[in-house]
């Protein structure tokens, strides 16, 4: 059976108002958004705490790292920050796995989200070069690392370091991907309303690695206008094709639209249009 979590939202600014919101509307977990000021990596290490309020109202936590990590950063210094917050949130999200295992489906890894960083590029009078496409042997030098550190930071633990799709996987990340998911401490985010605004131009790719989906972010979206981040039903999106699928695949899902009525309309449908007929 599909589990069902929520973000962390931003209009509410504690992780216990986020934690009352998710249990009053029955989800399982709450993904832990490292771009918020309250959930960096200072603060998820006070597992202590966090594993006392799941706890009282019988949740678990996924972890969403920064938006902004670039673990392939050009300036050593800065890249090296990267690398260290996430070996931190790895620490952290080993320390989170118990509540995985008494709240959630133990068949499913607890994950870490991340987005591939594209990097800068140049703007020349024909055309737009991706420094890291331009230079790319360095690029899979810092990959080469990222994986293999990963691997030694994770060890035996359950945890998954997930790649979701946002506007458009690049052809050199995609090989970088593909690098990545030989090893099996890393897989798969499908986000399906990222994946509708492009126009599904990630689809074939995300198909055709399947095999590592073990994530969802679901909301609903649009072409034409490109609109994501929308309640669920109010957008263009299979969304019961897009959930058989998750199920498929064992994985949970977020229900990752931002606002808390927004959130309350969609496990609304989502209980209309899913629940009832599983």
């Amino acid at each position: 059976m599909l589990q069902f979590g929520m973000p962390t939202l931003i209009e509410l600014r504690t992780l216990e108002e986020n934690i009352g919101l998710c249990r009053q509307l029955g989800l399982q977990f709450i993904e832990l958004n490292m771009n918020f000021p309250e959930y960096q990596v200072d603060s998820i290490e006070h597992t202590k705490r966090l594993t006392d309020l799941a706890q009282k109202a019988g949740v678990y936590y996924t972890i969403h790292l920064d938006e902004n990590l670039d673990i392939a950063d050009f300036n050593p210094l800065v890249r090296d920050a990267y690398l260290e917050t996430v070996r931190r949130s790895i620490g952290a999200a080993r320390a989170l796995i118990p509540l995985r295992d008494r709240f959630g489906d133990p068949g499913q890894a607890l994950t870490l989200n991340m987005h591939m960083n594209h990097g800068i590029h140049m703007t020349l009078p024909d055309r737009k070069v991706q420094m890291y496409e331009r230079d790319f042997d360095m690029y899979m030098e810092a990959i080469s690392s990222f994986r293999s550190a990963c691997e030694a930071w994770i060890g035996q633990s359950d945890l998954r370091i997930v790649i979701e799709n946002t506007d458009g996987f690049r052809e050199f990340e995609k090989k970088a991907i593909a690098y990545l998911l030989e090893r099996p401490v890393f897989g798969l985010t499908w986000d399906i309303g990222h994946s509708k605004a492009i126009r599904e131009k990630d689809t074939p790719y995300i198909l055709e690695n399947k095999a590592h989906l073990m994530h969802f972010h679901i909301h609903d979206g649009s072409e034409l206008p490109p609109r994501n981040h929308l309640t669920l039903g109010e957008g263009e999106i299979d969304l019961q094709e897009r959930l058989r699928m998750a199920e498929n695949c064992n994985a949970r899902c977020v229900i990752e639209v931002k606002t808390a009525a927004a959130l309350t309309q969609s496990v609304q449908w989502l209980r209309e249009n899913w629940g009832q007929k599983r």
